[in-house]
């Protein structure tokens, strides 16, 4: 007789719970522009929230501690001609954020720490190079002052926002709308997801796809990607049928066994000691026969455990991951041999790691986009689509099926919008892992997602070290090839927002700026670097239209004296 055991998990019982009514923001004017957003976006200082604005576009900033019911005469943070479609707070200065509208433009604002008398209406700085409306904006992780920004003109653009110059524009990759863009951990990849439904993984610096997958959900509506700190990629879409459904993608480990067998300096068939579910190893071979599909391999040894059949791709994981038991050590292999495999460096990226999803879910029917916030300490994922009134989360671990619900939070008004706090933004002393701020029609409400826990003292295990303010990076650094991961601090002690610091903006000498790698949108004269010909041909053309008006000066000097004579001499 078999028992079944319940996995453990110490975000088992991890609860959702909305706040008090006081706790809440009242009489906030949410916008209702038709645009798949979270129009929230929140820090451990401020809350910004996307609202209607007559004559332009607009949104709100409130203290955190500003509660209740907020004046209508609240001043705003105004300045785009058209509505505001998405903003994004600075991970490294929580006094700045950025904008992007509909009126082609991105803007970054500073916000004091003292409110405001009236309205906000000029930014510290306007940067203009799409042709198309703006929708998406994603700061760096890692590096101070890079900002990337997405339009509908289907053009990525990383801009350094100390100088206001364009660091890198990505003109040639996506044929249709963007619809997501994602960092990764250290700022060195993209996930992005498109119109044409396909999924990319770009190396912004090289200019280049180093992975893709077409229709990784078969449906037409919108597709959201995003990093995972194993370097898996989660995306949600949908089916044909216009069924929600997520997914989990490795484009980093999904090796072919042949290639893995042949990367062994003393390829064998003889299985390691322990069976696949103690190495923790289900293989593509498996998830294929899983979904229907028979498996053209050739069967090796039969064996108990997570598959019924170990095939040679089986066996080729279980050794070298049964070796090597996370990523990092298959990738720090640059030669020889690691913990004596004798395994030789596999492939990080590659096109071909796509083809099959390690976990694929069907959620249910309906026609919200789901948008995904991804916690790397816990590597727990909370799904919240527009237009619902829950709030679901998953667990993403190394064990199948790899994606495991958790539970769901559920209230009775859907949700319009929302924002979620970084970690260093949380009450430790509560057990609390996440906060969002729910978007209702008129107010915004605070949810908090806790750990049941007896003990108040300070929990290593759910608070591991996280990134704080400070960059890893300057722009130039990383524009360079320098990567870097992000700069940890612990919540031992809770977190302090840093004093005020204010952005500085440089501008350079245009003389000096040099055009970004690849290929290059046309721009205005004004914006290109003047060459050598072009300044002597300029100071030619200065040099004839100032003799030119000389000579119109003298020749209206000897008119005016003619003029002169001739009313003298009628006198």
């Amino acid at each position: 007789m078999s028992r079944r055991v319940v996995r453990q998990s110490k975000f088992r019982h991890v609860f959702g719970q909305a706040a008090k009514a006081d706790q809440a923001y009242e009489d906030i004017r949410v916008s209702k522009v038709t645009w798949d957003s979270s129009f929230c976006a929140v820090n451990p200082k401020f809350l910004a929230i996307i609202v209607e604005a007559g004559g332009g576009g607009a949104f709100i900033v409130l203290p955190l501690a500003k509660t209740g019911r907020v004046d209508k005469n609240y001043p705003l943070v105004t300045g785009h001609t058209a509505p505001v479609l998405d903003i994004d707070w600075c991970p490294h200065n929580d006094n700045v954020i950025a904008s992007a509208s509909d009126d082609t433009t991105i803007m970054v604002w500073q916000i004091p720490d003292y409110t405001p008398m009236r309205n906000i209406t000029e930014p510290i700085l306007t940067l203009e190079g799409h042709s198309k409306r703006v929708g998406i904006l994603s700061w760096h992780p890692t590096a101070r002052n890079v900002l990337l920004s997405a339009g509908g003109d289907n053009v990525i653009i990383i801009w350094n926002v100390g100088t206001g110059e364009v660091l890198l524009s990505l003109d040639d990759i996506h044929p249709d709308v963007i619809h997501s863009v994602c960092w990764n951990s250290n700022g060195r990849l993209l996930a992005t997801t498109c119109k044409d439904k396909t999924l990319r993984i770009i190396d912004p610096r090289k200019g280049q796809v180093v992975a893709e997958r077409f229709a990784a959900h078969e449906g037409m509506r919108p597709m959201r990607a995003i990093f995972t700190r194993q370097g898996h990629i989660f995306t949600t879409g949908f089916t044909r049928m216009s069924q929600r459904e997520l997914g989990l993608w490795d484009p980093v480990t999904q090796l072919d066994a042949w290639v893995l067998l042949r990367r062994l300096k003393k390829p064998t068939l003889a299985p390691p000691p322990g069976d696949a579910e103690s190495l923790g190893v289900v293989c593509g071979d498996c998830m294929r026969r899983r979904r229907g599909y028979r498996c053209g391999g050739p069967r090796v040894v039969s064996r108990g455990g997570v598959c019924s059949s170990l095939h040679q791709s089986c066996l080729g994981n279980a050794w070298a991951l049964g070796r090597a038991r996370n990523v990092k050590e298959l990738q720090g292999i640059h030669s020889g041999t690691a913990g004596g495999t004798g395994l030789v460096t596999p492939p990080v990226l590659g096109q071909n790691n796509f083809e099959e999803p390690v976990a694929l879910q069907e959620m249910d029917t309906s026609n919200g986009v789901l948008l995904p916030f991804y916690d790397p300490d816990s590597s727990i994922v909370y799904l919240c689509g527009k237009g619902d009134s829950s709030i679901r989360y998953f667990e993403i671990t190394e064990e199948p099926p790899f994606v495991h619900y958790l539970n769901t939070f559920s209230s009775k008004e859907p949700q319009r919008g929302m924002g979620f706090m970084p970690k260093r933004g949380l009450d430790v002393s509560k057990c609390e892992i996440a906060r969002f701020y729910k978007l209702h029609e008129r107010k915004c409400e605070p949810i908090i997602m806790t750990v049941p826990r007896k003990s108040d003292l300070f929990q290593d295990d759910l608070y591991p070290d996280t990134p704080g303010p400070e960059p890893a990076l300057e722009a130039d650094e990383w524009l360079s090839g320098q990567d870097a991961e992000p700069v940890l601090i612990s919540l031992r002690d809770g977190y302090m927002p840093p004093k005020h610091r204010e952005l500085r903006v440089t501008k350079r000498n245009i003389l000096d700026v040099r055009p970004p790698p690849g290929p290059r949108r046309s721009q205005s004269a004004s914006d290109a670097p003047l060459s050598q010909h072009t300044l002597e041909t300029l100071l030619e053309e200065i040099k004839a239209l100032r003799e030119q008006v000389q000579a119109q000066e003298q020749r209206i000097t000897s008119l005016e004296n003619m003029l002169c004579e001739l009313v003298d001499g009628t006198d």
